[in-house]
């Protein structure tokens, strides 16, 4: 099996008649972490979507090498199931897989209707989907919103576990997010100089 790998060259994003970055490079190896930051509608979620093949580039490739996952706001779960019915569903299309669901605090909530969790247990419920995917890309849109501080940093710790076994993560998020060895890319410096301004 090949290891996973992240190579973008000379992207650029337009949204309506905007171009909201260009001429963005980058590569990603195992066990890397990249942060991505900038204010909200500079393309942070564009540029996830776009390496995860669900947007199409203005210009420029990208090439991935490994399945991705992706966490965003859209969590993909069933509402109208119980958790634990909705979870049962990706893992007999994932494969059955230690989803860490005591350690993410949701054994007890498996017979609660999805529709009926906050939004932080929503997050944490997504995050067990995607350690079961098992994917070695992991892509995550603003992953510690609606999280309290023992989520946010058990959140941080299954990412930094995630790289250190080999896998790659990219975080887009207005908030710190503790990784080791975590690298930083500010979108503002590939905007256009009216977006960045």
């Amino acid at each position: 099996m090949q290891a996973p790998s992240i190579a973008v060259t000379d992207l650029a994003c337009r949204r309506g008649d905007r171009v909201l970055f260009r001429a963005l490079s980058l590569q990603l190896a195992p066990g890397e972490a990249l942060r991505v930051t900038g204010h909200n509608g500079i393309g942070k979620s564009s540029l996830l979507r776009i390496i995860a093949g669900l947007a199409p580039a203005f210009a420029g490739t990208v090439a991935t090498q490994g399945a991705i996952g992706l966490i965003d706001e859209r969590h993909a779960l069933d509402t109208a199931l119980p958790l634990g019915k909705a979870l049962a569903f990706w893992q007999r299309i994932d494969g059955a897989a230690d989803n860490e669901l005591a350690r993410l605090g949701l054994a007890p909530l498996l017979d609660v209707p999805v529709r009926y969790l906050s939004t932080g247990q929503k997050k944490r419920a997504a995050m067990a989907r995607l350690i079961g995917q098992k994917a070695p890309i992991w892509l995550l849109d603003e992953p510690l919103n609606g999280l309290d501080g023992h989520a946010a940093t058990l959140a941080e710790t299954l990412t930094a576990e995630h790289c250190a076994a080999g896998g790659i993560a990219v975080i887009a998020s207005h908030q710190p997010f503790a990784v080791p060895g975590l690298r930083e890319l500010a979108l503002a410096d590939y905007a256009p100089r009216e977006m960045a301004a």
